[in-house]
């Protein structure tokens, strides 16, 4: 999802708790990544991985200047032999320690292996934030967290887009004379949509 759906889903939505709900959480993801650093680790499930959300909070990094966005992606099948930024298995949540943030993408509840790991980062310092149903015990072991219930108005992705884009536009800074985010994205709709130029 683009710039330009984005803002135009921000319109649909507006008037909902999703809006705010979605901003707050983007505001204590980046609070934390910004006030320690860096250091934000993605974690899903064995049955979802977040990659669409890190590919995002990447792009979001070098679009808002604010490179503590990008994460590390944590997989539960990662092999030696995959790319670099494919590579990072469970392991790397065992050495979380204070300053870094842990970022828990779950559709349900995790299962019990997940938890602990997660448990035990928070023990070691590590912030933890959790966007998902809000059923089982992730959200009382989360310092913030975003529920996103089955049959509400919106899915899982479509809130993992919001938080993401707001995370990076929050963290734009907004000097005077600046443009704002939504008229930088108005002017990028009317250069998609405006006819091609005349050729003589």
């Amino acid at each position: 999802m683009d710039a330009v759906r984005v803002a135009l889903l921000r319109e649909v939505l507006a008037g909902t708790e999703w809006l705010g709900a979605t901003r707050r959480f983007a505001g204590a993801l980046r609070g934390s990544v910004v006030s320690h650093g860096g250091g934000l680790l993605l974690v899903g499930t064995p049955e979802y991985e977040p990659w669409h959300l890190a590919a995002h909070l990447v792009d979001e990094a070098a679009w808002s200047g604010t490179p503590e966005l990008a994460p590390t992606l944590v997989r539960h099948d990662a092999r030696p032999c995959d790319p670099a930024h494919l590579a990072v298995g469970l392991g790397r949540l065992e050495a979380a320690r204070r300053g870094e943030t842990l970022l828990v993408v779950s559709p349900e509840g995790p299962a019990a292996p997940l938890l602990e790991r997660v448990s035990d980062a928070r023990r070691a310092g590590a912030t933890v934030l959790a966007l998902g149903t809000g059923a089982g015990e992730l959200p009382a072991m989360a310092h913030e967290s975003l529920a996103v219930p089955a049959g509400s108005e919106l899915d899982l992705d479509t809130v993992q887009h919001l938080v993401s884009a707001a995370a990076g536009e929050n963290a734009r800074p907004t000097p005077r004379g600046r443009r704002r985010f939504r008229d930088r994205v108005s002017r990028l709709a009317e250069h998609l949509t405006a006819p091609p130029p005349a050729r003589w």
